[in-house]
């Protein structure tokens, strides 16, 4: 279901704009925005470990810094800036049930090129490709007894990315904005007596405010 109303949110972005502004600003080359938002960070969860089961990690919620240049009224290119914090596990593990594997914080560097099909309207919706490298750090908290260490390398991943922004003055614009990325770490545990891959998959869906100077 979820992955169902975010992929509705996505066809709606590109596909459901209204009339153009006729006092619109809109897009130039040169433009540079600074935006803030809050976002949910929900993977979709799968992958395989040595000993069966499936990992998981649960959604997360946080604030985004997110900066776009626009190379002409139509390119541009996004970066994002957030971090968050995930619960992992393992489920339905042959015999044991769910494995609790801690807490980790995710880095999710993401930079997008962006096209924007209408650069003078003040609805201007736009599609991307993403390229992605995750950074895994200060993995901890509680673990199932027997489970010492926890390693989650650091992975590239890619994705695709729909929204759109709303001018509300010639500075200021609201903006919505989803993202699916493809993304799967390799995990180790107790240094490496069990391992796996976490199909994470993440949606990254956003809604805030951005800056145009």
């Amino acid at each position: 279901m979820r992955m169902k109303m975010a992929a509705a949110a996505m066809a709606l972005a590109v596909a459901a704009a209204p009339a153009v502004a006729q006092d619109a600003r809109g897009t130039r080359a040169g433009d540079f925005m600074i935006g803030l938002s809050g976002i949910g960070v929900l993977p979709t969860n799968g992958g395989s470990t040595t000993i069966g089961g499936t990992p998981n990690a649960n959604d997360a919620f946080t604030a985004q810094l997110d900066f776009t240049y626009f190379f002409t009224p139509n390119i541009a290119v996004n970066l994002i800036a957030a971090t968050t914090q995930h619960k992992v596990t393992v489920r339905d593990v042959p015999g044991a049930g769910t494995l609790n594997l801690g807490d980790t914080w995710v880095l999710p560097p993401t930079l997008t090129l962006q096209y924007y099909p209408m650069p003078a309207s003040r609805f201007s919706p736009y599609v991307g490709l993403a390229g992605n490298f995750t950074v895994f750090y200060s993995e901890g908290g509680n673990r199932s007894p027997g489970i010492t260490n926890v390693d989650i390398d650091n992975a590239w991943g890619y994705g695709l990315n729909a929204g759109f922004n709303y001018e509300i003055s010639p500075n200021w614009l609201a903006n919505f904005d989803v993202k699916y990325l493809w993304l799967s770490p390799d995990v180790s545990v107790n240094n490496g007596a069990v391992r796996g891959t976490a199909d994470l998959n993440p949606w990254i869906i956003g809604a805030g405010v951005r800056y145009r100077f």
